[in-house]
């Protein structure tokens, strides 16, 4: 997998890269403390972090600064950084052709709901976006609990599979 000398490189992708993966990237950033070092990207990246993602994020006290919605191109292109996980955040995301991740990093979708697309009121939004975040948070806890220095590729890429099969909280 990773050298011992540096964390686990983890890429999450979503359409839009605007939500979803930005609340990945910066809870596995908070909660790999050097473990792992997370990234987020877009195959049609928003141009901008949503405004909910952005306030659960600081309400929550994870760190904000440089999240930006960004194009998956920067995470193929010669200097960026090898990637050990990709994940993908959001069904439409999982279904697009996405570019060969240099080192052949393991990969797996781990769909959540769009809370972008949620109809309702503000407060009906930010509740929504809680939900969202909780169910990313679960599994990274997973993700951060698994053994990965101690397992073979096939029985990591199985326990990553299983990870994005959990039920929804």
């Amino acid at each position: 997998m990773a050298a011992a000398e540096r964390p686990y490189n983890v890429l999450f992708l979503c359409t839009g890269n605007s939500a979803r993966s930005i609340m990945a990237e910066a809870i596995l950033n908070k909660l790999g403390r050097g473990r792992f070092q997370a990234y987020s990207a877009g195959s049609s990246p928003a141009g901008q972090v949503n405004p909910f993602a952005l306030e659960l994020l600081q309400r929550d006290n994870l760190a904000t600064e440089g999240l930006r919605s960004k194009s998956w191109d920067e995470f193929a292109a010669a200097g960026a950084p090898h990637m050990d996980f990709v994940f993908t955040v959001c069904d439409k995301a999982a279904g697009e052709v996405c570019p060969v991740w240099p080192g052949q990093p393991m990969t797996a979708h781990w769909g959540f709901e769009d809370p972008v697309a949620f109809q309702g009121g503000d407060e009906e939004k930010r509740r929504f976006y809680s939900h969202i975040f909780m169910q990313i948070s679960t599994r990274l806890h997973l993700l951060l609990s698994l053994p990965i220095d101690k397992l073979d590729r096939l029985r990591l890429q199985e326990e990553l599979h299983a990870i994005g099969q959990k039920a929804a909280i």
